[in-house]
Protein backbone atom coordinates (compact mmCIF):
# COMPACT_ATOMS: atom_id res chain seq x y z
CA UNK A 1 0.00 0.00 0.00
CA UNK A 2 2.92 2.08 -0.07
CA UNK A 3 6.28 2.97 -2.31
CA UNK A 4 9.20 5.20 -1.10
CA UNK A 5 7.46 8.50 -2.30
CA UNK A 6 4.89 8.06 0.65
CA UNK A 7 6.92 8.73 3.89
CA UNK A 8 7.07 12.36 2.36
CA UNK A 9 4.13 13.03 4.17
CA UNK A 10 5.83 11.87 7.43
CA UNK A 11 8.67 14.24 6.53
CA UNK A 12 6.30 17.25 5.57
CA UNK A 13 4.21 16.96 8.69
CA UNK A 14 7.51 16.26 11.02
CA UNK A 15 8.59 19.28 9.67
CA UNK A 16 5.39 21.83 9.87
CA UNK A 17 4.11 20.93 13.24
CA UNK A 18 5.89 22.99 15.89
CA UNK A 19 -3.10 18.43 23.19
CA UNK A 20 -2.40 15.57 25.15
CA UNK A 21 -2.77 12.01 23.32
CA UNK A 22 -5.84 9.97 24.46
CA UNK A 23 -6.77 6.00 23.84
CA UNK A 24 -7.93 4.91 20.80
CA UNK A 25 -5.23 4.80 17.88
CA UNK A 26 -3.14 2.97 18.21
CA UNK A 27 -4.90 0.67 20.10
CA UNK A 28 -7.44 -1.78 17.89
CA UNK A 29 -9.51 -1.34 21.15
CA UNK A 30 -11.53 2.18 20.97
CA UNK A 31 -12.21 4.62 23.51
CA UNK A 32 -15.48 6.64 23.95
CA UNK A 33 -13.76 10.31 23.87
CA UNK A 34 -14.75 12.12 21.24
CA UNK A 35 -12.30 14.69 19.69
CA UNK A 36 -13.20 18.67 21.20
CA UNK A 37 -15.77 20.53 20.02
CA UNK A 38 -14.77 22.16 16.77
CA UNK A 39 -11.36 20.47 16.79
CA UNK A 40 -9.65 18.36 14.46
CA UNK A 41 -7.04 14.75 15.29
CA UNK A 42 -5.83 13.36 12.60
CA UNK A 43 -3.41 10.23 11.85
CA UNK A 44 -0.83 9.74 9.01
CA UNK A 45 -0.50 5.84 9.37
CA UNK A 46 1.08 3.24 7.95
CA UNK A 47 0.19 -0.39 8.94
CA UNK A 48 0.67 -4.41 8.03
CA UNK A 49 0.97 -7.20 8.67
CA UNK A 50 2.66 -10.86 8.14
CA UNK A 51 1.14 -12.93 5.48
CA UNK A 52 2.39 -16.28 4.68
CA UNK A 53 5.94 -15.56 5.56
CA UNK A 54 6.28 -12.01 4.23
CA UNK A 55 5.54 -8.36 5.10
CA UNK A 56 3.33 -7.43 2.15
CA UNK A 57 2.86 -3.84 0.81
CA UNK A 58 1.69 -1.95 4.05
CA UNK A 59 -1.83 -0.11 4.08
CA UNK A 60 -0.70 4.36 4.03
CA UNK A 61 -3.50 6.40 4.73
CA UNK A 62 -4.84 9.75 6.60
CA UNK A 63 -7.85 9.29 9.19
CA UNK A 64 -9.54 12.55 10.36
CA UNK A 65 -11.83 12.94 13.29
CA UNK A 66 -13.57 16.35 13.87
CA UNK A 67 -14.84 17.48 17.12
CA UNK A 68 -18.95 18.53 15.08
CA UNK A 69 -20.69 19.05 18.16
CA UNK A 70 -20.49 18.60 21.98
CA UNK A 71 -19.53 14.95 22.63
CA UNK A 72 -20.11 14.15 18.79
CA UNK A 73 -16.74 13.45 16.58
CA UNK A 74 -17.06 12.86 12.98
CA UNK A 75 -14.48 10.50 11.65
CA UNK A 76 -13.17 9.53 8.11
CA UNK A 77 -10.44 7.04 6.78
CA UNK A 78 -9.18 7.76 3.66
CA UNK A 79 -6.22 5.43 1.80
CA UNK A 80 -3.11 7.18 -0.03
CA UNK A 81 -2.25 3.46 -1.48
CA UNK A 82 -5.09 1.87 -3.54
CA UNK A 83 -4.02 -1.74 -3.51
CA UNK A 84 -2.70 -2.67 0.07
CA UNK A 85 -2.09 -6.11 1.14
CA UNK A 86 -4.21 -8.21 2.85
CA UNK A 87 -5.68 -6.85 6.21
CA UNK A 88 -5.47 -8.41 9.82
CA UNK A 89 -7.38 -8.02 12.88
CA UNK A 90 -4.80 -6.59 14.74
CA UNK A 91 -4.55 -3.66 12.01
CA UNK A 92 -6.40 -0.28 13.43
CA UNK A 93 -7.15 1.67 10.50
CA UNK A 94 -10.19 1.04 7.83
CA UNK A 95 -8.29 1.57 4.82
CA UNK A 96 -11.76 3.36 3.37
CA UNK A 97 -14.73 3.77 5.93
CA UNK A 98 -16.45 6.17 8.36
CA UNK A 99 -18.04 6.31 11.67
CA UNK A 100 -20.07 9.05 14.06
CA UNK A 101 -18.80 8.52 17.90
CA UNK A 102 -21.50 9.81 20.36
CA UNK A 103 -20.74 9.99 24.10
CA UNK A 104 -23.66 9.81 26.34
CA UNK A 105 -22.24 9.25 29.65
CA UNK A 106 -19.52 11.51 31.10
CA UNK A 107 -17.08 9.97 33.36
CA UNK A 108 -17.65 11.14 36.81
CA UNK A 109 -13.56 12.46 38.06
CA UNK A 110 -14.48 12.41 41.74
CA UNK A 111 -16.35 8.33 41.37
CA UNK A 112 -16.56 5.31 39.78
CA UNK A 113 -18.58 5.78 36.86
CA UNK A 114 -16.85 5.85 33.80
CA UNK A 115 -17.80 7.74 30.43
CA UNK A 116 -19.63 5.71 27.54
CA UNK A 117 -20.03 6.10 24.09
CA UNK A 118 -21.04 4.56 20.73
CA UNK A 119 -19.66 4.53 17.71
CA UNK A 120 -21.09 2.97 14.79
CA UNK A 121 -18.79 2.73 11.30
CA UNK A 122 -19.06 1.31 7.76
CA UNK A 123 -15.53 -0.16 6.42
CA UNK A 124 -14.92 -0.37 2.94
CA UNK A 125 -12.41 -3.08 1.52
CA UNK A 126 -10.09 -1.87 -1.26
CA UNK A 127 -7.48 -3.49 -3.45
CA UNK A 128 -7.00 -6.58 -5.22
CA UNK A 129 -6.20 -9.03 -1.48
CA UNK A 130 -9.77 -7.93 -0.65
CA UNK A 131 -11.58 -7.93 -3.88
CA UNK A 132 -13.57 -10.35 -2.22
CA UNK A 133 -14.54 -9.13 1.21
CA UNK A 134 -17.89 -7.33 1.89
CA UNK A 135 -18.53 -3.91 3.49
CA UNK A 136 -19.05 -4.79 6.36
CA UNK A 137 -21.05 -2.56 9.17
CA UNK A 138 -19.56 -2.20 13.15
CA UNK A 139 -21.74 -0.85 16.10
CA UNK A 140 -20.00 -1.43 19.47
CA UNK A 141 -19.81 0.50 22.36
CA UNK A 142 -16.93 1.65 24.55
CA UNK A 143 -16.35 2.97 28.06
CA UNK A 144 -13.42 4.19 29.98
CA UNK A 145 -12.57 5.11 33.08
CA UNK A 146 -8.92 6.81 34.82
CA UNK A 147 -7.41 6.36 38.34
CA UNK A 148 -4.49 8.88 38.57
CA UNK A 149 -1.70 7.90 35.76
CA UNK A 150 -3.97 4.94 35.09
CA UNK A 151 -6.41 4.62 32.29
CA UNK A 152 -8.42 1.36 31.31
CA UNK A 153 -10.87 1.44 28.56
CA UNK A 154 -12.46 -1.67 26.24
CA UNK A 155 -15.94 -2.98 25.13
CA UNK A 156 -17.01 -4.74 22.01
CA UNK A 157 -20.00 -4.89 19.55
CA UNK A 158 -21.83 -6.42 16.70
CA UNK A 159 -20.58 -6.31 13.27
CA UNK A 160 -22.75 -6.99 9.92
CA UNK A 161 -20.61 -9.31 7.86
CA UNK A 162 -22.88 -9.98 4.22
CA UNK A 163 -22.35 -12.57 1.98
CA UNK A 164 -22.31 -16.09 0.98
CA UNK A 165 -20.86 -18.02 3.96
CA UNK A 166 -19.96 -15.53 5.95
CA UNK A 167 -21.09 -14.99 9.01
CA UNK A 168 -22.03 -11.76 11.13
CA UNK A 169 -19.99 -11.60 14.37
CA UNK A 170 -18.95 -10.15 17.57
CA UNK A 171 -15.53 -8.23 18.01
CA UNK A 172 -14.36 -7.45 21.64
CA UNK A 173 -11.45 -5.29 23.32
CA UNK A 174 -9.82 -3.82 26.55
CA UNK A 175 -6.97 -1.65 27.12
CA UNK A 176 -4.79 -0.61 30.41
CA UNK A 177 -2.50 2.42 29.80
CA UNK A 178 -0.24 4.10 31.67
CA UNK A 179 0.92 7.86 31.73
CA UNK A 180 4.82 7.66 32.26
CA UNK A 181 6.03 11.22 32.03
CA UNK A 182 5.21 14.19 30.78
CA UNK A 183 5.19 13.04 26.89
CA UNK A 184 5.33 8.89 26.99
CA UNK A 185 2.48 6.81 27.46
CA UNK A 186 2.47 2.85 27.02
CA UNK A 187 -0.04 0.30 27.44
CA UNK A 188 -0.95 -3.34 26.47
CA UNK A 189 -4.44 -4.63 25.19
CA UNK A 190 -6.51 -7.97 24.54
CA UNK A 191 -8.66 -8.02 22.32
CA UNK A 192 -10.66 -10.54 19.43
CA UNK A 193 -13.87 -11.58 17.83
CA UNK A 194 -15.91 -14.86 17.53
CA UNK A 195 -15.87 -16.20 13.89
CA UNK A 196 -16.75 -14.51 10.61
CA UNK A 197 -17.51 -17.05 8.00
CA UNK A 198 -19.14 -20.77 8.80
CA UNK A 199 -15.91 -22.70 8.95
CA UNK A 200 -13.79 -20.28 10.71
CA UNK A 201 -13.06 -20.46 14.43
CA UNK A 202 -13.08 -17.18 16.94
CA UNK A 203 -9.47 -15.24 17.17
CA UNK A 204 -7.82 -13.52 20.08
CA UNK A 205 -4.64 -11.47 19.65
CA UNK A 206 -2.90 -9.31 22.17
CA UNK A 207 -0.38 -6.17 21.86
CA UNK A 208 1.44 -3.30 23.56
CA UNK A 209 1.38 0.14 22.11
CA UNK A 210 3.46 3.55 22.85
CA UNK A 211 2.43 7.17 22.48
CA UNK A 212 4.83 9.78 22.29
CA UNK A 213 4.69 13.73 22.59
CA UNK A 214 6.37 15.51 20.12
CA UNK A 215 5.03 18.82 20.99
CA UNK A 216 1.60 20.16 22.19
CA UNK A 217 0.62 19.23 18.52
CA UNK A 218 2.15 16.78 16.96
CA UNK A 219 2.68 12.87 18.68
CA UNK A 220 3.80 9.94 17.12
CA UNK A 221 1.87 6.48 18.16
CA UNK A 222 2.41 3.08 17.08
CA UNK A 223 1.58 -0.36 18.52
CA UNK A 224 2.57 -4.26 17.47
CA UNK A 225 -0.03 -6.90 18.27
CA UNK A 226 0.42 -10.99 17.89
CA UNK A 227 -1.87 -13.59 17.93
CA UNK A 228 -2.48 -15.72 20.75
CA UNK A 229 -5.38 -17.71 19.23
CA UNK A 230 -7.32 -18.69 16.03
CA UNK A 231 -5.59 -16.69 14.03
CA UNK A 232 -5.27 -17.51 9.82
CA UNK A 233 -1.64 -17.84 8.16
CA UNK A 234 -1.89 -13.91 7.03
CA UNK A 235 -3.07 -12.53 10.66
CA UNK A 236 -0.54 -13.74 12.86
CA UNK A 237 1.31 -10.49 13.32
CA UNK A 238 0.66 -6.91 12.67
CA UNK A 239 2.18 -3.49 12.94
CA UNK A 240 0.78 0.36 13.31
CA UNK A 241 2.34 3.54 13.20
CA UNK A 242 1.23 7.10 13.05
CA UNK A 243 1.42 11.03 13.30
CA UNK A 244 -1.03 12.10 14.69
CA UNK A 245 -1.90 16.21 14.88
CA UNK A 246 -4.18 18.17 16.61
CA UNK A 247 -5.89 21.49 16.05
Amino acid sequence: MRNRNAAFPYIFFLATCLQTVHAGPPYVTDDPEPTETHQFENFLYVQGTHAVGSFPYPGVGIEINYGAFANTQLSWSIPLNPNPGPGGMGQVWAPLGGGIKYRFIQEDTEGWLPQVAVFPQIVIPIGSASHSNPTTELLPIWVQKSLGPWTAFGGGGYTRNPGTNNRNFAVYGWALQRQVNDKLELGVELFGQTHDTAEDHGSAAAGFAALYDLNVTCHLVGSVNTSIAGAGENDRFSYNLALKWTY
